[in-house]
């Protein structure tokens, strides 16, 4: 079944020009399904990293080296201004991981790092920022949450963040060491710029899917599977809006509007949706030009809602 959908849909995004690159699907063993408008290569998966980045807290936190409860700042007192925020020693690893940090403003952004926002610093530079709200009370979604839990991780284990994840996750799953965008001091981006291919990116999701085991072997414990990929907090609480995709948010994984449903997401349409209920995962990877939302619509109208 999963094949002639996904064939379908194919078939309507070559003829209709959909802005795609490529679409692949799988279990969690195998891939499925697997189709390239465009060459196969690393591409930038853009926030769809942050969701890698959870992954590795979740290492760190079943080898003892991180807890949820741990604040920001116990983890870099020597970067804290003499006229600090009041309400930046309450936050917590889990306020970043589920965009709560109470920052209420959106930080280091993509376009933010290009122009030298945060330069030469971002811990001091975030440190410094008046922390608006209670941490843990409101989402706002902010790439500095995802940049400064990767901090701690990378504190907490002793390495650098990309060299943690390549031991601990990507060279047991045969995933190559990616390109990664680096901070000016050298510190891969929690929150983005990691360089991956479709079926590499999809694999992620094909992890989760099997519940943290790859080949035999586990890599994630099960309890944060199932934590990280559940929602802790809402994106739209007023309901506002009209993306039917804004349903809410786990540890750096947005929730889906299909069955127990979740997502790794990146700018321009870099997604792997986990689907658990019907045992697949599917990944797209689309191009920095174009109409996403028309991708989106048709991804979910002839493929997702009917799986």
């Amino acid at each position: 079944m999963i094949e002639k959908l996904i064939q379908e849909f194919v078939g309507y995004a070559d003829k209709n020009n959909l802005p795609i690159e490529g679409i692949a699907a799988g279990d969690e063993k195998r891939v499925i399904f697997e189709h390239h408008f465009t060459p196969d290569r690393p591409r930038n998966i853009y926030s769809h990293t942050k969701s890698f980045m959870s992954t590795a807290v979740g290492i760190a936190v079943s080898e003892g080296k991180l807890d949820l409860e741990d604040k920001l700042t116990d983890y870099f007192p020597e970067d804290i201004p003499l006229n600090s925020s009041k309400r930046l020693e309450k936050i917590r690893l889990l306020d970043l991981l589920t965009m709560s940090s109470g920052f209420g403003k959106a930080y280091l952004m993509g376009d933010d790092r290009r122009n030298g926002v945060g330069f030469p610093d971002y811990m001091k530079y975030m440190l410094s920022q008046e922390v608006l709200e209670d941490p843990g009370t409101r989402f706002y979604y902010s790439t500095a949450d995802s940049v400064l839990a990767g901090r701690m991780v990378e504190k907490a284990v002793g390495m650098r963040l990309s060299q943690y994840l390549y031991e601990r996750l990507l060279c047991p799953m045969h995933i190559e060491y990616p390109i990664w965008d680096n901070d000016p001091q050298g510190h891969p981006i929690g929150g983005g710029g990691m360089f991956l291919k479709l079926t590499d990116m999809m694999k992620l999701g094909q992890l989760y899917l099997a519940n943290g085991m790859w080949e035999g072997r586990r890599l994630v414990e099960s309890g944060w599977i199932q934590t990280a990929t559940s929602k802790h907090i809402e994106t739209d609480p007023d309901h506002t809006s009209d993306d039917i995709w804004n349903c809410g948010y786990g540890y750096q994984f947005w929730m889906s509007p299909y069955k127990d449903s979740c997502r790794a997401d990146g700018a321009f349409g870099q997604i792997t949706t986990i689907l658990p209920d019907s045992g697949y995962v599917i990944a797209v990877q689309c191009p920095e030009e174009g109409n996403f939302d028309e991708v989106k619509t048709k991804l979910h109208e002839m493929v997702l809602m009917k799986l």
